[in-house]
């Protein structure tokens, strides 16, 4: 039976990133530590990678291994290479390695959405949570697991996060990268995000438009824009509307005039009524006139 995998030595030039990789790369300390035990010891966990065109491989585990060994002058790596996989088993096998090399609560919430939405895009199908794939890769890498759980446990498990929380994070899957850098910068909140996946993608990128110039967009404005969606969609006039700042009034203070600035405009017979009707109206000519 011929195997649907092989050990190579290939090169470092070979190999290029997965398409739109959905995880954020090691910088800083943490590369550099990398960089360091690849110039002592080498490359110890072989890299995964599928066959791409012009004789290229695209990487699905060890970006940041691949960036290391570049960075330490190593010119060809131990690889695995991975044949016969669907875009979708790819994408599974890239999700499921970042998993098990971080801890969850250490990744972004675009990071998190990708991994649980591919999680249970893959458990929904007829042909079962491929939990083969997943324990095949788990023993061709050798990855520590950090805090990931049993990849046959429910989803719910596998994250510690409850129902509604996997689910709001499936739904924040479908926006816009430029949304989701927005949530991963904490310009929107967690449940705006949510509310904001329900439009159309043109109807996002109107909503980024307007983060751009600075406005903010909260709860109850997330479902104003959701809610007109449905009814029949957003123009750039309606989203600008809602979230433009409104301007703000003071609140009520009691105020008082002395006794010595009425005497100057009012006779000691006419009412506090008939006094305020006055102080209204000269006030309403003096703001017209501004």
């Amino acid at each position: 039976m011929t195997s649907n995998y092989d050990y190579q030595m290939l090169s470092v030039d070979s190999l290029v990133p997965f398409a739109d990789h959905p995880f954020k790369p090691y910088t800083e300390q943490r590369l550099t530590d990398m960089v360091e035990s690849i110039r002592t010891n080498g490359i110890m966990v072989p890299v995964i990678v599928r066959p791409a065109t012009d004789g290229k491989y695209e990487i699905l585990s060890g970006h940041n291994r691949v960036t290391a060994a570049q960075a330490a002058g190593v010119e060809s790596i131990p690889v695995v290479v991975r044949k016969d996989l669907t875009d979708e088993d790819a994408l599974l096998i890239v999700t499921e390695t970042n998993l098990m090399q971080r801890a969850f609560a250490d990744l972004t919430h675009s990071e998190r959405a990708i991994a649980i939405a591919t999680h249970y895009n893959a458990m929904k199908k007829k042909s079962g949570y491929r939990t083969d794939l997943l324990e095949e890769i788990e023993s061709l890498t050798s990855a520590p697991m950090a805090t990931r759980l049993s990849t046959k446990d429910k989803l719910g498990e596998k994250y510690g996060l409850s129902k509604d929380t996997i689910m709001r994070y499936v739904r924040v899957n479908g926006l816009i990268n430029e949304l989701k850098k927005r949530l991963d910068n904490n310009q929107i909140a967690l449940r705006v995000a949510v509310s904001l996946s329900y439009l159309q993608k043109h109807e996002q990128k109107l909503i980024d438009v307007q983060l751009a110039l600075g406005r903010k967009i909260n709860m109850n404005q997330a479902d104003v824009l959701r809610k007109k969606s449905e009814q029949g969609g957003l123009v750039e006039s309606y989203v600008e509307m809602v979230l433009k700042p409104k301007s703000t009034r003071l609140k009520n203070k009691p105020t008082s005039l002395s006794r010595q600035l009425l005497s100057q405009y009012f006779t000691e017979d006419q009412s506090p009524d008939a006094i305020e009707d006055v102080v209204a109206k000269a006030l309403e000519l003096y703001f017209s006139q501004k």
